[in-house]
């Protein structure tokens, strides 16, 4: 399979891009990683779609293979909006299907709302669509978890050792019911730990899932998703952490809308799932392109 990968100059830096395939025939799928301060290294098994499509990975600044500048007034929501539109112009992205994951699906929708041109369908894939709505789904998860462990987690939040191993050791808890249900948990993603910058994540969001600080404390949109006009699939785990009720919440304000749900999934289907995810979005894509087809002939 054809791999093209470099970098493009972003504001702030430069950002590394991986393209799989060449079909002319069908539209790119752009896939957005979570975090913040993650990267691709995770999702890197969704180059699968690229069997019928160009998929297209980057790693946003600040992590992964990309840039890592210093500069903390960086990471806020509208630098990263405006970084994946200069993705977009830079790998001539005209018309784009967009696939975001996680933190990747709020960039995915502020985005959506500065009504950008040629983006044919959103993919928002185990949403966080209103940090409010996260942080109260949280608290009911955290009172499903044993009640050592959520006193462990109550005590170090309040006394602010949330950097503790104590505190590291409960949240591991959480992940395993949550976060990815796989036992062991896949090897690869330990390898993967380096390319995480955890100073991002902690600016945006806070020292852990559920416990939401960051300057992303108070991100809402959900009163303007029926804005997003463009076919649009809302997934989630069974037991993921952006609950199938909030899910299909945000799935019923948004107007042209599909809703599915990974029965035996947590946060990460594309992991737990694959076979069933990449199934579920081909065929989301096939059909809207299949639709596009008939309105033209």
């Amino acid at each position: 399979m054809n791999i093209q990968e470099g970098f493009v100059e972003v504001t702030g830096g430069k950002v590394w891009y991986q393209k799989h395939g060449t079909h002319t025939g069908k539209t790119p799928l752009l896939i957005l990683h979570g975090g913040p301060g993650s990267s691709h290294f995770a999702m890197q098994g969704l180059r699968i779609l690229a069997e019928e499509r160009p998929v297209i990975f980057y790693d946003q600044l600040g992590c992964g293979k990309s840039d890592r500048p210093t500069d903390v007034s960086l990471w806020k929501i509208d630098r990263f909006v405006e970084e994946l539109g200069q993705i977009r112009e830079a790998l001539s992205l005209d018309e784009v299907h967009i696939l975001g994951h996680s933190w990747g699906t709020t960039l995915a929708a502020a985005y959506m709302l500065t009504k950008p041109v040629g983006v044919k369908s959103v993919i928002f894939s185990s949403p966080c669509l209103s940090a409010p709505l996260w942080a109260e789904d949280q608290e009911k998860n955290r009172k499903l978890l044993p009640e050592s462990v959520q006193a462990t987690l109550k005590e170090c939040e309040e006394n602010g050792t949330t950097d503790s191993k104590a505190y590291k050791d409960a949240t591991a808890e959480f992940n395993k019911r949550f976060v990815c249900r796989l036992d062991p948990m896949p090897e690869f993603l330990k390898e993967g730990a380096h390319f995480k910058n955890p100073e991002v994540y902690n600016i945006m969001w806070g020292p852990s899932e559920f416990h939401v600080t960051g300057n992303l404390k108070h991100f809402d949109c959900t009163d303007r998703l029926k804005e997003i006009q463009i076919p649009t699939l809302y997934t989630c785990g069974r037991y993921d952490e952006a609950t199938p009720a909030s899910t299909e919440y945000f799935s019923q304000l948004t107007p042209n809308s599909k809703f599915h749900v990974y029965e035996n999934s947590a946060h990460m289907p594309y992991l737990e799932e694959r076979e069933e995810f990449v199934r579920v979005v081909t065929n989301f894509l096939n059909e809207i392109e299949s639709q596009a087809n008939k309105k033209l002939s």
